[in-house]
C-alpha cells in the first residue's frame, strides 16, 4: 500500500473482531508509533497491551471509573461499561508520560504521544487490521492511570481498539477540508 493510499483511505472500524494483530504483526505497529515526531527526542509515549483475560480486568476498570463517577449507575449500566473492554480482541493503551518544566513543553509531548497513536491506526490499517480511537471519562481520571501503571500527571492520548474488520468496510465519507484552509 502506498502511503499516501493509506492516509486517504485510512477510517476508524465500526466493529472489530479475532484475531487482532500477532506478536510479529504487533511489534511493527509498536515500531511504527516509535518512529512519531518528536521534538525534543523525549519518547514520552507509553503503550500497554491489553489482550485475553486482561481485557475483562480493563472492563472491571472502566465500571469502576463509572461507578466512582455516578454512583447511582444500576448494575445494568455498569455491565454495559464492561463490555467497552471488548469491542476488540485487544487494547493498545498510548500514554504520555511527560517531563514539565523542561525545553520542550508539555503540550508538544503529548502531541507526540498522539502522532504515536495515529502511527498506531496506519500500521494496523497497512497490516490488515483495523481500529477504533477512544477515550473518554476513564482517559482522564488519575485512579484508572494509576491502575495501569501510569503516574496521575501522565496523559493517556487513547485507548486504541484493534482487531480485524467484523464486516466489509464501507468508503470513508469525509468532509471537505477546503472550508478549513485559510492562505494568510
Amino acid at each position: 500500500m502506498q502511503t499516501i493510499d493509506a492516509l486517504l483511505q485510512r477510517r476508524s472500524a465500526k466493529a472489530l473482531t479475532a484475531p487482532a494483530p500477532d506478536e510479529g504483526a504487533l511489534e511493527l505497529i509498536l515500531a511504527s508509533a516509535a518512529a512519531a515526531p518528536d521534538h525534543g527526542r523525549l519518547r514520552p509515549w507509553r503503550f500497554i497491551v491489553i489482550q485475553g483475560d486482561s481485557l475483562r480486568r480493563f472492563g472491571d476498570l472502566l465500571a469502576d471509573h463509572l461507578q466512582r463517577q455516578h454512583p447511582s449507575s444500576t448494575q445494568e449500566t455498569l455491565q454495559r461499561e464492561r463490555q467497552k473492554a471488548f469491542r476488540a480482541p485487544m487494547v493498545l493503551v498510548v500514554a504520555a508520560v511527560c517531563t514539565p518544566g523542561g525545553k520542550i513543553p508539555v503540550i508538544e509531548q503529548v502531541l507526540a504521544a498522539g502522532a504515536a497513536a495515529q502511527n498506531v491506526m496506519l500500521a494496523a490499517s497497512a497490516l490488515g487490521f483495523n481500529s477504533m480511537w477512544k477515550t473518554g471519562g476513564p482517559a482522564y481520571d488519575d485512579q484508572v492511570k494509576v491502575a495501569l501503571g501510569l503516574e496521575a500527571p501522565d496523559a493517556i492520548v487513547g485507548f486504541m481498539y484493534l482487531g480485524t474488520e467484523a464486516s466489509k468496510p464501507e468508503a470513508a465519507q469525509r468532509p471537505s477540508w477546503r472550508d478549513r484552509v485559510w492562505h494568510w
